[in-house]
């Protein structure tokens, strides 16, 4: 650490021959989203039905933009400085500061939400224009994203004076200006693409964050509840569905198909990586809370329509964006597997929509096993190298 540092490139032929992992001032900043998402996932424990999984989205985007925002601009421009440390400190507590406006953030704690949001923005404008003023060569993507984000932060800042439920229309302006940002920004981007190492090791940490919740929920649903053995296996069950998400996920990534995306100037598939990512870590968090309900719910009653559709589609759209990155080849390509994804998520989506009077022991069998298959499969086909690979899709 030195006390001043101006920015520098961490991306090109030299860095991308340089060890890169995640710091630890990065894994530090990930603990706040571990609150962040717990947080959420309490939020839509409380209320199942459709219109509080959308709430639930409706925050978790904005919440998983703050970490994809300073994730990118780590992975391209990271230093160690006390300049940098200070901004980084600054968007902890803006997360925080997220994390505990979650609860009534669609009501009574939007302002607050809309505010914490706001500046975290500010923070990131102020990190890339950093940026732009020390590395020449950076300065035209720097200045682009400084200059959508900060449009971004104001719609955001303005919202939380406006009421409801007006403030949702700026809230989905501004999202918009903070998503469209990268698309727009993909000639700037030639040349100055993510760090294939530490890119594919930041999202797998994001990915691990989710999962967590998945084991929290198992530990929770058992904990408050009478030693049953319906409910253990339940639980034991609730476990085995992480476990398979987190080895078909991780067994497939990598960043193969990073680096032939920069090779060939594909730059769409680091979009698709990108966005690709978020219906995948959306139906985790989910997954943890629609498992936790099943281990709560009495074991002779038939499992309620909500919590049957909770777990049943959250683990279909779990699936169905993996079908996606492995067709796109943004993880491991091959059409086989994206194929028996989808499949997989059409038969749960058929219990979901078909399976009333199914008790919570055999909805959550039927997930576990659709889950396990998954793993059975991929260790049926195998990875294939580079050369099989092709042969298969």
């Amino acid at each position: 650490m030195t006390w001043l540092q101006p920015p520098r490139l961490r991306i090109g032929e030299e860095s991308e021959q340089e060890p890169r992992h995640a710091t630890w001032l990065e894994l530090f900043y990930d603990l706040v989203f571990v609150v962040a998402v717990s947080q959420l996932a309490h939020n839509l424990s409380h209320d199942v039905t459709l219109s509080g999984f959308l709430g639930f989205v409706a925050l978790f985007l904005p919440i998983w933009w703050a970490w994809i925002g300073t994730t990118l601009y780590a992975n391209r421009f990271d230093s160690d400085d006390i300049g940098h440390r200070l901004l980084m400190g600054m968007q902890v507590l803006a997360i925080a500061a997220l994390a505990v406006n979650v609860h009534n953030g669609l009501g009574e704690s939007s302002a607050g939400f809309a505010l914490s949001y706001a500046a975290g923005r500010v923070l990131l404008v102020v990190e890339y224009l950093r940026a732009a003023k020390h590395i020449p060569v950076a300065r035209g993507l720097a200045t682009f994203y400084a200059k959508g984000f900060a449009i971004a932060a104001t719609l955001w800042f303005i919202s939380a004076f406006v009421p409801l439920p007006w403030r949702f229309i700026f809230w989905a302006l501004g999202l918009i200006v903070d998503f469209a940002t990268p698309l727009a920004a993909r000639r700037l981007q030639i040349g100055l693409l993510p760090h294939l190492e530490h890119l594919p090791e930041r999202f797998g940490l994001f990915t691990i964050i989710v999962l967590g919740e998945a084991i929290i929920a198992v530990v929770d649903g058992i904990s408050e509840m009478q030693w049953q053995p319906l409910s253990a296996l339940a639980a034991i069950l609730g476990f085995s569905i992480a476990f398979s998400l987190w080895w078909i996920y991780f067994e497939n990534v990598g960043s193969s198909a990073l680096r032939q995306a920069g090779a060939t100037g594909r730059l769409w598939v680091y979009q698709v990586w990108l966005y690709g990512h978020l219906p995948l870590v959306i139906g985790l968090a989910a997954t943890g809370v629609g498992v936790e309900h099943v281990i709560a719910s009495e074991p002779g009653v038939a499992l309620p329509t909500a919590e049957r559709w909770l777990l049943c589609g959250s683990v279909a759209l779990c699936l169905v964006a993996l079908s996606l990155l492995h067709r796109t080849g943004v993880i491991l390509r091959c059409k086989v597997r994206s194929k028996y994804r989808l499949g997989s998520a059409a038969i749960l989506l058929a219990i979901a929509i078909a399976g009333k009077g199914l008790l919570p022991i055999t909805v959550i069998a039927i997930v576990a096993v659709i889950s396990a298959t998954q793993v059975i499969q991929d260790l049926y086909q195998g990875r294939p190298s580079s050369s099989l690979e092709k042969q298969r899709i």
